[in-house]
């Protein structure tokens, strides 16, 4: 029997070592009820994509001559490099020229959907800025003042493009596109 009371022993003695002194354990108990464990940012969803479909801007008549006939792009890049530059072009009194400033008043990002002829189909607003929202209507109305952007039937589909306006303090935008 003596081979049974040593084995009960070493049992006890294990049993105590798994134990955790009261103190230990207060904490751990503490820690568990303090902060929430932090958990993983939730998935956002976007806000629904707005479509707009407006009317030409009605000055967009009077910079049609001055851009001239544009030339058909043969790449998606070559597309968005020519509608940036159109944009300013078409809108000398809205745009700024050199770098865009440290603080950005607005960053409205647009989706421009094309017709083949290069005519703008659709445009839908992809980012709508928190605060100053009317430089959105201004983004839209560049874009169609712009209008065409030359024959993009030859160019795969879909023929969309981003553009992403970099908004000043003054209401001015520039392409992102060229920066």
């Amino acid at each position: 029997m003596p081979c049974i009371e040593r084995s009960r022993s070493a049992r006890r003695r294990r049993h105590r070592a798994r134990r955790l002194p009261w103190p230990a354990l207060g904490f751990v108990l503490l820690a568990a009820c303090g902060a929430p464990a932090p958990s993983p940012p939730p998935a956002r969803s976007l806000p629904p994509v707005e479509s707009r479909r407006l009317p030409p801007a009605p000055e967009a008549e009077a910079p049609q001559a001055a851009l001239g006939a544009p030339a058909a792009p043969h790449s998606h890049a070559q597309l968005k490099l020519q509608a940036a530059r159109r944009m300013l072009a078409a809108n000398p009194d809205r745009t700024y020229d050199g770098p865009a400033p440290d603080p950005l008043l607005a960053i409205p990002v647009l989706e421009i959907e094309l017709n083949a002829d290069g005519s703008v189909r659709r445009i839908e607003v992809l980012r709508m800025p928190r605060q100053a929202r009317d430089t959105v209507q201004v983004a839209i109305d560049s874009v169609r003042r712009a209008a065409p952007f030359g024959d993009v039937s030859r160019l795969p589909r879909p023929w969309k493009f981003t553009e992403t306006f970099l908004f000043n303090d003054d209401r001015r935008f520039k392409p992102r596109t060229l920066e």
